[in-house]
């Protein structure tokens, strides 16, 4: 049986203090940064793609409105969950406006809105990963509890995982929940939904809806989630990165260490980050395989919902006046 708490760490989060050091052994990473606007075009695509399999199977048999979605949907969808996050960092557009607007379309075939929310929710994650009361990302302590290790509560947590996504974000008490931003993505979404509804029938809405729970829960693609920061493989390392090959259809979102070391990357300069600085990344612990960690996740009872690093301080660095340019450039591209 696993201990039933969080792994406990003193030490501030390691993003902070390696992109400091990098950042001075390899200076040239400062190149990477910026924006890529190209991506509009994989938004577009993507959304396109989605309204053109949900018109296709409209009229389908069941079965065959599940098995897509599984097969194909999940993964449009995921990589539609993707864009929003390249978007909840400002990594297309100069104007934060627009790119908060490529969110809410990244976000129609999801049925449910939550771009605009995601971003908030999503900057606190980097800004204070590991305290409980600002990282939504980390388990509610009695949805830990109640799910612990047990292979049928961690397929019944994947297959809900959005639900229980939603129920943290009470916690987080310095978040408005509701704006401006927030209502534009409700009334858009919507209106998309129910026209989804009347042009192409229940199924193509009912395909869309299946695909998002699908994405981000009980198929492989749901290891992600484990993949990012439960300790799987080090309990002194808390954030891991996957190098395995769906990172092709995926855009690179498997380079997580990388990303949460400079958030001010957009996802096709990622790679090149990892090449361009081997001495910090080469040595860290890392997946090859979402399918792999799917499974072990289920059935490994070493792996629970506690497998997390949890902290209590806020996650500040304290920086030494060499340091304070570079650094400071990196929050403000993270703003």
């Amino acid at each position: 049986m696993t201990e039933q708490k969080f792994h406990f760490s003193s030490q501030p989060e390691p993003h902070r203090i390696r992109t400091l050091q990098i950042l001075k052994q390899y200076p040239d990473v400062k190149k990477l940064m910026g924006k890529n606007p190209l991506t509009i075009f994989a938004i577009l695509g993507l959304v396109g793609g989605m309204i053109g399999i949900s018109f296709l199977v409209k009229d389908s048999a069941w079965w065959v409105v599940l098995l897509v979605a599984y097969g194909i949907g999940a993964f449009f969808n995921h990589s539609l969950f993707v864009m929003i996050h390249e978007c909840s960092h400002h990594l297309l557009f100069k104007n934060k406006w627009m790119n908060r607007l490529a969110a809410i379309v990244s976000n129609l075939p999801h049925v449910f809105p939550s771009a605009i929310s995601f971003e908030r929710y999503h900057i606190k994650h980097h800004s204070f990963q590991g305290v409980h009361e600002l990282d939504a990302d980390l388990p509610d302590f009695w949805e830990a509890r109640t799910i612990n290790n047990s292979v049928f509560g961690k397929a019944l947590w994947l297959l809900l995982f959005p639900v229980f996504q939603v129920i943290r974000t009470f916690r987080l008490k310095e978040i408005k929940p509701v704006d401006g931003w927030i209502i534009t993505n409700w009334i858009i979404q919507i209106a998309f939904n129910i026209a989804i509804w009347i042009f192409f029938g229940p199924k193509a809405l009912i395909f869309m809806l299946v695909s998002f729970f699908f994405s981000v829960g009980l198929h492989p693609l749901g290891a992600r989630w484990i993949q990012e920061h439960y300790l799987t493989l080090d309990e002194n390392q808390e954030t891991y990165s996957y190098y395995g090959g769906l990172n092709a259809v995926a855009f690179n979102v498997g380079y997580h260490n990388e990303h949460h070391d400079f958030p001010s990357i957009p996802w096709n300069r990622l790679p090149d980050l990892k090449m361009s600085a081997p001495t910090f990344y080469d040595s860290l612990k890392s997946h090859q395989s979402w399918t792999k960690l799917f499974f072990r996740f289920l059935f490994d009872k070493n792996i629970s919902l506690y497998s997390r690093t949890v902290r209590n301080e806020r996650g500040k660095v304290k920086l030494t006046d060499e340091s304070k340019p570079d650094a400071e450039m990196v929050m403000e591209k993270m703003a």
